[in-house]
């Protein structure tokens, strides 16, 4: 059974090697197709990338490396996408020579991309008419946690097609879990963004005030971790603010375009969200400031901005 994969990003290159890595084989498919060999794990991986680059790292680790998506899903019964927002997974599946075009009736699509849920709805009403599954798989942990395997699955679709390709998902995280019908899982995944934004700016807020006060912001992050004010959150992001170590697990600019579809949800729904509102300006404030490319936890420059002061340093 083959996969076709199209996304190698910072999230999609370790997820396609965990992919390898629990039996896959991965053999370079040089824009051209060549016959690959069966795996034990009964799966070969067809991987594509608009960054070559991305397409040769996950070859090297024995995935069919292509050239178009055309190539990366032609026979292939499941395709999984892993792309930045809703207008690249529409352009990728919906266009004129576009993944859809290339699946037949009984296969299956999962989109493992963070989207609006809206558009996940959309893809999948027009997949339907094809003959062709979806599920709405968004995923939560950052780039450490996608290259150790165990990631946190939301997922959205039919109960037997759930739990028929819910082993194949496990293979990349730790907790698979079915939230409901197509576009749950994205719902999910926002409820998790908004979650996960506030903690951040509330940490970093909490950092910058020890740090005017003149307590050691590691003393205070030593200190209340193991309380009810800790959480994977703080673990994660503090030691980043207090080093200052602000590369990307999770870029500021993905995070922006994630609390974008939150508030458009929680606007078409009527549900309140100031707290989102609020995080989502400072975010914006660090894209335009060149932050935009930074890892999340870099919300703690705005306040370094506003203080003057350097959280741990």
């Amino acid at each position: 059974m083959k996969i076709g994969l199209i996304g190698l990003g910072i999230m999609g290159k370790p997820m396609a090697k965990n992919l390898l890595k629990a039996g896959y084989d991965l053999t370079v498919n040089d824009r051209s197709q060549a016959s690959v060999e069966d795996v034990v794990a009964g799966y070969e991986v067809q991987a594509y990338d608009i960054v070559e680059a991305s397409v040769k790292a996950v070859a090297e680790s024995g995935a069919i490396g292509c050239a178009s998506i055309a190539e990366a899903v032609r026979g292939c019964p499941i395709v999984i996408t892993m792309l930045p927002n809703s207008p690249q997974v529409k352009e990728v599946m919906l266009a004129e020579d576009g993944v859809a075009s290339h699946m037949k009736p009984g296969t299956v699509f999962i989109d493992m991309s963070s989207i609006n849920p809206v558009a996940s709805q959309e893809i999948a009403s027009v997949l339907a008419e094809k003959g062709v599954e979806m599920l709405d798989a968004p995923v939560s942990g950052g780039e450490p946690k996608a290259i150790d395997g165990t990631l946190s699955f939301m997922v959205g679709g039919k109960q037997e097609i759930f739990e028929t390709y819910k082993p194949l998902l496990e293979t990349m995280g730790a907790s698979v879990v079915r939230c409901g019908e197509v576009g749950a899982g994205n719902t999910t995944k926002l409820a998790n963004q908004i979650i996960v934004a506030c903690n951040i700016q509330a940490l970093a807020e909490a950092l910058t005030l020890a740090q005017k006060a003149g307590v050691d912001p590691q003393l205070v992050f030593e200190a209340i971790r193991g309380g009810l004010a800790g959480s994977t959150v703080m673990n994660a992001k503090a030691p980043m603010m207090i080093e200052g170590n602000d590369k990307p697990g999770f870029k500021i600019d993905l995070h922006i375009k994630d609390l974008n579809n939150a508030l458009d949800c929680a606007h078409s729904v009527g549900a309140p969200v100031p707290m989102t509102a609020e995080v989502q300006e400072i975010l914006q404030w660090m894209h335009n400031h060149e932050g935009g490319q930074k890892d999340h936890s870099a919300i703690a420059q705005y306040y370094e901005h506003l203080t003057g002061l350097r959280i741990g340093r």
